[in-house]
């Protein structure tokens, strides 16, 4: 859980693969989120992360049964 004092950390996984909207398949970020994220505010990365989030949930529920 983020207190509010440390700089957040990426979220990356290191099974960097696009997809055809350019989201990547290991840590549901945009393109231009994966390249914002050194330079970006806690704040925004609280959002890039609640983004990707909820592309992941989308995701395994358009792709039911076919991942885990």
């Amino acid at each position: 859980m983020y207190s509010g004092d440390e700089t957040i950390q990426s979220p990356c996984v290191r099974r960097c693969c696009l997809d055809e909207d350019d989201i990547c398949v290991g840590c549901f970020r945009s393109l231009p989120e994966v390249v914002a994220w050194a330079d970006a505010s806690n704040a925004m990365r609280l959002l890039m992360l609640e983004n990707a989030k909820n592309r992941r949930l989308a995701y395994r529920e358009k792709y039911k049964g076919f991942c885990g």
